[in-house]
């Protein structure tokens, strides 16, 4: 794949990378840290520069975003609600829990929004409640293009400080995502034990 978006970004240039960047919001299997790593490598050996990369990618991230927000809508907590309804015995999940948890995100989830960005997998995903949570939409385009801007910034300036190491930058940005995957892994498992414990004294 990341010879795939290399040659992409080669081709296209700064449309190229926006629309890789679209992609990579919508679909999170899609490396952003290729994408914008390379990305400023390129800026030391093509007729791009880093500003003009930044703005690129940034475009791009909002542009998904939005996409994920406007599913988020079409969800609403209300079609939760039904599938909790009728699958949530399973998870042990109830209503109420649905309820918590949108009032949850509507306290914290401007906030939750813009450091979410800076977290593999995550920074795309959350779009999706706060759509469900018919957050503003004007909050959300400022909190995601702030959270947005600041990680664009700090990988396309790394990809053209290493200039052609920037795959080494890729390796260490995998161990990173790897470590977030496992804390994030850990803290499901403890919501899910807790939520059994909580509805198991209950009975």
């Amino acid at each position: 794949m990341e010879n795939w978006i290399t040659e992409f970004m080669n081709d296209f240039g700064y449309m190229g990378i926006f629309l890789l960047i679209a992609l990579e919001n919508i679909f999170p299997p899609i490396p952003s840290e290729v994408i914008l790593t390379f990305g400023g490598y390129m800026t030391t050996r093509a007729d791009m520069t880093i500003i003009g990369v930044v703005i690129a990618s940034t475009l791009g991230s909002v542009a998904g975003a939005v996409v994920l927000y406007g599913i988020g809508l079409l969800l609403d907590v209300k079609v939760i609600e039904r599938f909790v309804e009728r699958w949530g015995h399973i998870l042990r999940l109830t209503v109420s829990d649905v309820h918590k948890a949108n009032s949850w995100f509507d306290k914290y989830g401007s906030w939750t929004v813009f450091f979410c960005r800076l977290v593999p997998l995550i920074r795309s995903l959350i779009s999706i409640p706060a759509g469900m949570s018919h957050m503003s939409f004007w909050l959300f385009l400022l909190y995601t293009t702030s959270g947005t801007l600041i990680w664009n910034i700090i990988l396309v300036n790394i990809g053209a400080a290493v200039g052609s190491s920037w795959e080494d930058i890729v390796g260490y940005m995998d161990i990173y995502s790897n470590i977030v995957y496992a804390i994030l892994a850990l803290l499901l498992i403890a919501f899910v034990v807790l939520i059994f414990r909580r509805n198991k004294g209950k009975v």
